[in-house]
């Protein structure tokens, strides 16, 4: 009888050509993104002619009224869109140039104003000349624009991203069926070859029988040996690393009951650290400021602007977290007024040093004159907020060897600076060499 080769040899190859052509022909396939669509382009805003330049109007608007007006709601003042259709022109002049005069000259209207919005007194701007006011009154009776529909970014059905309209689906679908085809084919043909083999009286060469390759790991000594070393070595490395990492929470980063972005206030508006967190100063811990120096900014400023938006937070989703503020205080936005009404807020701590080692801010803030970025990060770039040291007492030591004691306007330090500087021979000491090592400085 004869022996040939073993033809499942010839099936293999055609499996790996099958494999192949499928790769060549996603990529072929491959679909490019769908031309985004643009969205409709909003019908210009007619602009309500009021004898003024909407656009000074704007400026104008946005340094004098917008603290305690909205165009479109109520705050501190009431709204002002269409105010021009609720009182003349004449009027709205000497509103403007001196309202507290109006109101004690017993003007039916202004009283009616004054009492509307809890008595709040208006600023008087007799700068502004009647055409100014004319460019306000312009832009305030602009009709409110429209927010533009999102353009929809699911496909639609029987639509797809290339060129010739054929959907993704129908093409992944033919490439399934040419697959499924041809397996069956190469089992087809398997078949075949074993029957035509068979008739002829060929024999198929069995396969030599080898010995697996775990037994001839195992036979060889040198390099079980060298193997088990390496695996000693690595688990000591992995167990020393997370052992190491044993109460650090470096980059912990919690989500709070109310989102608050340092990003924006701190960032955007250039707010300082200190100014809500103003116990660092003058205390041990920074403290969680209170709810009530929010209220501060945010009686008006119940939304934030258009551009404060990003792809992961619309405006929506920051106006809803100063509703949540609102909610937490018990303040009525409608009424300007506090209802009484209060809910805690849960704040997530984030840095939390163990009991037993002692920290104050205001003697590393006010005495040393450290940034709080020092520490914290660039907490100005933080959307959410999050732990930026690793806060171990290496890390600790490493500043206190490395930073210099600020020497200018600190009369605290003048004589054992001078001592010290002479038995180191340096003209400025480090916290270290001012005893910044000593346990008894951090540890109780």
């Amino acid at each position: 009888m004869k022996k040939v080769g073993n033809h499942n040899s010839i099936s293999r190859k055609l499996y790996l050509g099958l494999g192949l052509m499928l790769i060549f022909s996603l990529n072929s396939f491959a679909q490019t993104a769908a031309p985004a669509v643009a969205p409709a382009a909003t019908p210009a805003v007619a602009v309500a002619s009021q004898g003024g330049d909407p656009a000074k109007g704007k400026e104008l608007f946005n340094v004098n009224c917008a603290a305690c007006h909205k165009l479109d709601a109520k705050a501190t003042g009431p709204m002002l869109r269409g105010i021009s259709a609720k009182h003349d022109k004449a009027w709205i002049y000497k509103w403007v140039h001196n309202s507290s005069d109006m109101i004690k000259s017993g003007d039916a209207a202004a009283v009616k104003v004054f009492e509307e919005n809890n008595k709040s007194v208006m600023t008087a701007f007799p700068q502004l000349t009647e055409a100014d006011i004319d460019d306000i009154i312009a832009y305030t009776s602009e009709p409110k624009a429209e927010a533009p529909a999102a353009a929809s970014t699911a496909s639609v059905p029987g639509t797809g991203g290339n060129d010739s309209g054929i959907s993704n689906n129908v093409i992944l679908g033919a490439l399934a069926l040419v697959m499924v085809m041809l397996v069956v084919m190469l089992f087809l043909v398997n078949n075949v070859l074993a029957k035509v083999a068979k008739a002829n009286g060929i024999e198929v060469a069995p396969k030599t029988p080898t010995t697996p390759i775990w037994k001839a790991f195992a036979r060889n000594q040198f390099l079980v040996l060298v193997t088990s070393i390496f695996l000693l070595l690595s688990s000591a490395y992995f167990v020393y690393g997370f052992l190491m990492q044993v109460g650090v929470d470096q980059d912990y980063e919690p989500i709070q009951p109310i989102h608050y972005s340092h990003r924006i206030h701190a960032g955007s508006n250039g707010i300082s650290c200190k100014y809500c967190h103003s116990s660092a100063r003058v205390s041990k811990n920074a403290g969680i400021p209170s709810l009530n120096v929010c209220m501060n900014c945010h009686k008006n400023i119940s939304e934030v602007s258009d551009t404060t938006a990003t792809p992961d937070h619309s405006k929506a989703f920051y106006d809803g977290e100063i509703q949540k503020l609102y909610t937490a205080v018990g303040w009525d936005q409608t009424t300007q007024k506090y209802t009484g009404k209060t809910q805690p807020v849960k704040w997530v701590r984030i840095h939390n040093l163990p009991d037993f080692v002692y920290f104050n801010h205001s003697q590393h803030v006010t005495v040393a004159g450290i940034e709080c970025q020092t520490c914290h990060g660039p907490v100005q770039t933080y959307e959410i907020q999050k732990q930026f040291a690793p806060l171990t007492m290496g890390w600790c030591i490493n500043c206190h060897r490395k930073t210099e004691v600020k020497m200018e306007g600190n009369d605290y330090y003048t004589k054992i600076h001078e001592e010290l500087s002479k038995k180191y021979g340096v003209d400025k000491l480090t916290a270290a060499q001012m005893g910044g090592l000593e346990c008894g400085k951090c540890h109780y």
